[in-house]
Order: structure tokens, then C-alpha cells, then sequence
């Protein structure tokens, strides 16, 4: 799939484009609230999770946050509600598709690395001490960071001026090179590698998740009645209950919102694809709203973290507490 789809003017023409057009202003106004507080909270380690679970959760939400400054408002929104702006000056808007590109990269693999993390610590006793570690979860975000912040280093190559007006380049219009052999190769890895790749990992890591969890809580059910004669709640189980419930809502959010767009991706690349006929082809339509759904996975979390973490509930309503009591302090 294109990665470099741009909005044009009359997209806004369509129906979808007329959602988008509430969308996207709407998703940049609740998102990047949303994920700055969650990254204040978690930064001051009291939401009851280990510290590497920690780091996970705080490396993420800076990641979405990135997602969401830079693909839903300098490109999406930037488009629809400023269509020509210093933005689009070339090394700007070039630099603008690193940044992109990088943000959804980091995003996307650094919940692969928290699903392999809990996977560990639940299914792996014995690498648990040695891999569920800070300074374990430490090293793999840096090198996430680096690692697609360098990948994506290219796509500021790629690109070059759709006009020059008065030796200014303006707009971002993708080389010739792009249509070559070896360039077509080397794209299609860098989409399989997010979101395919990411995806099926995901799936593949909670599966096998939940196959060790059914097992051990059947075999220590059972060990449990024959000593006891009885079938009390097993307190094991209870302890990594927040951490197992944590787990399966963020990757099953993950799963749920990019569905659309590997779908799509994977009908595009089977069928070749390449083009829409009009605004309202259902292939366009199933195109946007796979994208609408993919940004949408990038504000989720802190409303998970809201629903499922009970002290994180706790400091959410402690901040949200604290304007009006500095308020109540300046009035009394």
C-alpha cells in the first residue's frame, strides 16, 4: 500500500472525507491530552506495576504521542485545514514522512516487545528474572527508537520538489527510482515488516499466552483439590490477573483497530490493486477508514490503562483534582 498517500482537496468533496474532516481535528484534541497525561502519570511510577512493565507502557505513550502530533496533525490535519504552508516547503515535508514513519514504527513494534515481555514473564519462570527486567526493558525501547528512527532515515531521500516557484521547492513528489525492481523489493519489506510482521506476531505471542495460562490454571486447579479436598481462588492466578488483563486489552486493541488495514493491505497487494475509480469506490472507502482506524490505536491506551488499573484511576483522578484545589487555594 502506498505509504505516502497525502490528502487531496477533493477527498473533502466525499462522504468519508467530510468524516475525516470531523475525525482528525477531533482525534488530535482528545489524543494528545490524553497521552500526555498518561505519560505524567506513569513517569511517577505509583500505578502499582514493576518497573519494567513501567517503561513499556511510558515508552509507548510517548510513541503514540508522537503518532498522533505528527500523522494526524502535521499530516492529516495540516492538509485539510492548511493545504499550503511552510509544512510543505520539500525538506520540511520530507522530514515530516521520517517522522511519520518513524512515530507509527516505534509505536506498533514497541507493543510487540510489551507482548513478548508479559509472554516471558508469564509463560518462562525460568527467563522471567533474567529478561522482565528494567534495565532489560530499557535496552530493547533504545533500541526500538534507534533502530526505526535510522530505517526511516530514507524516506527523506525519497522525495523530491512537485514544483519549484521561484527556486522554492514545494511538495513532496516520490523519485523515479521508487518504480525500480530493487526499490519495489525493499518496499514491500518495509510494509510487511509494519504492520504484517507486528500483526501476526501479536497474535501469534497471545495465543500462546493464553494456551500456557489455560494449562497452568487447570493443572494447579487440579493439584489445589487434591490437597485441599477444595477449589479456593488460586492466589497465583489472582496476582497476575491485572498484568494478564492489561496485557490482552492493549494487544487486543492493537489486533481490533489495524484489522482494517492489514485487510486492505493484503487486498491490494494479492489483487494488484493500485488504484481507486472515484471518491466513493469501496476500496477507497475501506482505505481510509482502515487509516482513521490505525491512528485511533495510537490514543486508546490511556482509557485502557482508565478502565483496567485501579491505581492509575487513582492518579488520574488526583490530577484531574489538582487545578481545583490550586484554584480553591488562589480564591480562599
Amino acid at each position: 500500500m502506498d505509504r505516502h498517500h497525502r490528502f487531496s482537496q477533493k477527498m473533502y468533496r466525499s462522504t468519508i472525507g467530510q468524516v475525516g474532516a470531523v475525525y482528525y481535528p477531533t482525534l488530535a484534541a482528545v489524543g494528545v491530552p490524553a497521552n500526555q497525561v498518561t505519560v505524567v502519570i506513569l513517569s511517577r511510577g505509583k500505578c502499582g506495576l514493576s518497573k519494567a512493565i513501567t517503561r513499556y507502557l511510558l515508552a509507548m505513550a510517548v510513541a503514540d504521542l508522537l503518532v498522533v502530533i505528527t500523522n494526524v496533525i502535521l499530516n492529516r490535519v495540516n492538509d485539510l485545514y492548511f493545504p499550503t504552508c511552510f509544512l510543505d516547503y520539500t525538506p520540511f515535508c520530507s522530514l515530516k514522512f521520517v517522522l511519520i514513519y518513524a512515530a507509527l514504527d516505534c509505536s506498533v513494534w514497541l507493543t510487540v516487545a510489551f507482548t513478548f515481555d508479559r509472554l516471558v514473564a508469564i509463560c518462562c519462570q525460568k527467563w522471567k528474572w533474567k529478561y522482565c527486567t528494567e534495565r532489560t526493558a530499557a535496552a530493547v525501547i533504545g533500541t526500538v527508537y534507534v533502530l526505526f528512527s535510522v530505517k526511516n532515515i530514507r524516506w527523506y531521500f525519497t522525495y523530491q520538489p512537485l514544483y519549484v516557484i521561484d527556486n522554492v521547492p514545494w511538495f513532496c513528489d516520490v523519485k523515479l527510482f521508487y518504480d525500480s525492481v530493487a526499490w519495489v523489493m525493499f518496499d514491500w519489506v518495509d510494509t510487511i515488516l509494519t504492520p504484517c510482521v507486528p500483526f501476526f506476531l501479536i497474535l501469534c505471542l497471545n495465543a500462546l499466552t493464553v494456551r500456557h495460562i489455560l494449562m497452568a490454571s487447570k493443572v494447579r486447579r487440579d493439584l489445589r483439590a487434591q490437597s485441599n479436598g477444595e477449589n479456593h481462588l488460586d492466589p497465583e492466578i489472582q496476582n497476575r490477573r491485572k498484568s494478564i488483563i492489561l496485557l490482552f486489552t492493549v494487544s487486543g486493541s492493537f489486533i481490533l483497530l489495524w484489522t482494517t488495514h492489514v485487510a486492505v493491505f493484503l487486498y491490494w497487494r494479492i489483487t494488484q490493486t493500485f488504484s481507486y475509480q472515484s471518491l466513493d469506490d469501496p476500496f477507497y472507502i475501506a482505505l481510509e477508514t482502515g487509516y482513521m482506524l490505525q491512528v485511533l490505536s495510537s490514543c486508546t491506551n490511556t482509557y485502557i490503562y482508565a478502565v483496567t488499573q485501579t491505581k492509575f484511576r487513582e492518579q488520574l483522578k488526583n490530577m484531574m483534582k489538582q487545578p481545583l484545589v490550586l484554584l480553591a487555594q488562589v480564591v480562599s
